[in-house]
């Protein structure tokens, strides 16, 4: 049997060049993932450009009314994960015909969140809105695009195990082109729902809500249909009915609490800014949209980096090889900085002339190019912290980054992004600031726990 790269190490002393042997594996790993994870966000930006140039007044009940839609996905996507470790411990442990119950276990549990979070959303969204301080306009908007959204997250959910089936049987391929076809669905229809050609109505925000359903449940379809089409789906189990494992039930849904715990805080964190956004006013919630859908389309890539450096650093931890782990994440932390670097002196001189392609209100315009401009001073703390704590959990520091998310982004960011725009009359500026603040906190945590974690023994 060969030597796996961490032992390979191991054996030649840890004197293998992390550039001309490491980098090439992190690139390999990290690229499908990468194009997968952009075409997640192009879908948005989609949106919120069509809508954006629409009207800024709809841009903002888009913005708001996707603000609660994507705390509930995310952390859907993050319960969901399971599916996709289950998949790789049978593959590795040699149970390929198991495959197929976790795929059957995910498609059923999966449901279950979609439709739940669908009634959750319908029910608490719109109330939420009304609630917490927005003008009347805005929250009505805004429930009106949020009902539609929650329609989507069935056919969301089961398309995200799909993907996860399919990743983890190494295949990650057909999940990336499943979403960019899906991006086509939603460019069709964004363009035909929300400003109304041909004298059909137009429908703003609640079009482009419409649209992304549409798109979310072609993805589904097209995903379950590759994987009923499959050659080998009989053999992986796809069709057996199994029986019930309660135990292999229970695990499957374990692993997805720290995830789906993460990223809840993650994200309902940034979604809170939509909030104090709205307490600006109309345009500081579409100004903020469009410094939001930059960021969220920039942290794609670290968000590939990440994956990437997870398998390096996990593969060396669990050969045991200290070099290897901690050259696998010298080399993610070097590339995902260079990257930090380059989008930030990419998009900081551009800001203003990126903020007039989601808008043609000047207004508007004048509020997010400032912004955005702050803004890059988080892509390299934002990039590094997200490869560190990805790197932590393949290390098998699982929960540290979870508090770390929870200190840096709900109780520091949290507050400081609302003192700093209204008390302190830093308006949208003040809430980028507090970002950023909570990014490079994070970030040092992070990479000074690995560091931290690199001087003692495995």
């Amino acid at each position: 049997m060969e030597p796996s790269a961490a032992q390979a190490s191991s054996l030649a002393g840890g004197r293998l060049s992390p550039v001309r042997d490491e980098l090439p594996r992190l690139l390999k790993l990290s690229g499908p993932v990468v194009m997968s994870r952009l075409g997640i966000m192009t879908m948005g930006l989609t949106d919120a450009v069509v809508v954006g140039r629409y009207s800024a007044k709809e841009l903002g009940y888009h913005a708001l009314a996707w603000a609660p839609t994507s705390v509930v996905l995310t952390m859907a996507i993050g319960l969901l994960i399971g599916v996709q470790v289950m998949t790789a411990r049978a593959i590795g442990e040699g149970r390929r015909h198991e495959t197929g119950a976790v795929l059957r276990r995910g498609l059923t549990y999966s449901l279950l969140i979609g439709v739940a979070s669908t009634v959750g959303l319908a029910i608490i969204g719109p109330p939420f809105l009304h609630v917490i301080g927005l003008e009347k306009d805005l929250a009505d908007g805004a429930s009106r695009a949020l009902l539609v959204f929650s329609l989507s997250l069935p056919g969301y959910a089961l398309s995200v195990t799909a993907s996860f089936w399919l990743e983890g049987l190494s295949r990650p391929g057909p999940g990336a082109w499943a979403m960019w076809a899906a991006n086509v669905v939603n460019l069709g229809l964004v363009l035909l729902l929300v400003p109304g050609p041909w004298d059909i109505p137009a429908m703003g925000a609640v079009g482009a809500a419409w649209a992304t359903t549409g798109a979310r449940l072609f993805l589904a379809v097209a995903m379950l249909g590759y994987i009923a089409l499959m050659p080998e789906a009989r053999a992986l189990g796809v069709f057996a009915k199994p029986p019930r494992d309660r135990a292999a039930e229970a695990e499957q849904r374990r692993i997805g609490y720290g995830a789906g715990a993460s990223n809840f805080f993650e994200v309902a964190s940034f979604a809170s800014m939509n909030v104090i956004a709205g307490w600006l006013g109309g345009l500081a919630v579409a100004a903020w949209a469009i410094v939001l859908n930059v960021a969220a389309i920039v942290f794609m890539v670290p968000l590939g980096l990440a994956t990437g450096g997870a398998v390096l650093v996990g593969t060396a931890y669990g050969a045991r090889d200290p070099v290897g782990v901690n050259r696998a994440g010298v080399v993610v932390f070097g590339v995902t900085a260079v990257f930090g670097v380059l989008v930030t002196l990419a998009i900081w001189p551009t800001a203003g002339l990126i903020s007039s392609g989601y808008t043609r209100d000047a207004a508007t315009i004048a509020m997010a190019a400032p912004a955005l401009a702050l803004a890059c001073l988080m892509f390299l703390p934002d990039s590094l912290q997200v490869v560190a704590a990805q790197a932590l959990r393949a290390r098998g520091d699982v929960w540290l980054p979870t508090f770390t998310h929870l200190a840096s982004y709900i109780v520091i960011m949290m507050p400081l992004a609302y003192v700093l725009a209204i008390p302190m009359g830093l308006h949208l500026i003040g809430i980028v600031w507090a970002v950023v603040i909570a990014s490079v906190i994070s970030a040092v945590l992070l990479l000074g726990r690995f560091w931290l974690l690199s001087r003692r023994p495995l």
